[in-house]
């Protein structure tokens, strides 16, 4: 670990220590993994909770279990609600919002009731620059983001969780399955469904960074360019459309520029009146 990472590592158990007992929302993923390591390392009472949800990917829970029982962790398990909620199955712009307004109300309800000081989570600084309507919710209910307040990006992050040895150093991100949604259609059960089987199916195949864009009854494919030949030869690219077919799709498509993260939010400005 470079001083300069180290300094900065240390600053931040210092920082974590000042916030009394820390209630942390825990993902399984690069950055929440990370922030549950600091926060055993430094020593402070802590609690992590894991928001189980149709929109999470069973294979992130059972992983997120895992990582915590490997770190020997204190977990619970709780359920969200965002589903119930009306303003986010309709999918608008801001539909992190409404999810991260339910998430956040949870855990500060909790960390009430069971006599926690400070709920964290896990944003990073790039986040900050990033069109993320759920840091106004972690505003809203006054969450602190120990990463970002110490400056850490995703970079170092990952080289950070790979020095101390974490598994999820190089997992690749994961965001929740309603962000394969295209914004304004409905988010419904089966589609979550569908979507986490088609990704199921490719990651089965062997492809590992990737994304199935639900519009409609059409699912494209977000792939590395690297990965583009792979899927087009048999048998790979016939299992693909079998079970493509089978879940429900109607129409299969490969997205040429491929994989992009976030790439839907591309429609913010046409949604919004910038584009004519």
């Amino acid at each position: 670990m470079s001083d300069a990472l180290q300094t900065k590592y240390q600053e931040m158990l210092c920082n974590i220590r000042s916030m009394g007992r820390v209630l942390v929302a825990y993902s399984g993923g690069v950055d929440s993994t990370f922030l549950l390591l600091a926060l055993i390392e430094s020593g402070t009472p802590y609690q992590g909770v894991i928001a189980i949800s149709p929109t999470m990917p069973t294979s992130d829970y059972q992983d997120a279990l895992m990582m915590a029982k490997e770190l020997n962790a204190n977990c619970r398990v709780i359920e969200s609600g965002e589903m119930d909620d009306e303003n986010f199955v309709n999918n608008p712009l801001n539909r992190c919002f409404y999810c991260k307004n339910d998430l956040f109300k949870r855990l500060t309800d909790l960390a009430i009731q069971d006599k926690f000081d400070t709920v964290v989570d896990g944003t990073t600084l790039d986040d900050l620059g990033d069109y993320r309507p759920g840091l106004q919710a972690k505003n809203l209910h006054k969450v602190r983001s120990p990463l970002a307040e110490a400056g850490f990006d995703k970079n170092a992050i990952r080289e950070l969780s790979r020095q101390k040895g974490l598994r999820t150093w190089n997992k690749p991100a994961s965001p929740c399955l309603s962000s394969r949604f295209s914004y304004g259609e409905r988010i419904e059960l089966e589609g979550l469904r569908r979507v986490e089987s088609a990704e199921n199916k490719l990651k089965e195949l062997g492809f590992r960074t990737l994304r199935v864009r639900k519009q409609g009854d059409t699912a494209r494919i977000e792939l590395l360019l690297s990965e583009f030949p792979r899927i087009l030869e048999e048998p790979i690219r016939q299992q693909v459309v079998d079970h493509f077919r089978t879940i429900g799709f109607l129409f299969i498509t490969l997205d040429l520029e491929g994989f992009q993260s976030g790439k839907l939010n591309r429609m913010i400005p046409i949604h919004t009146g910038e584009l004519s």
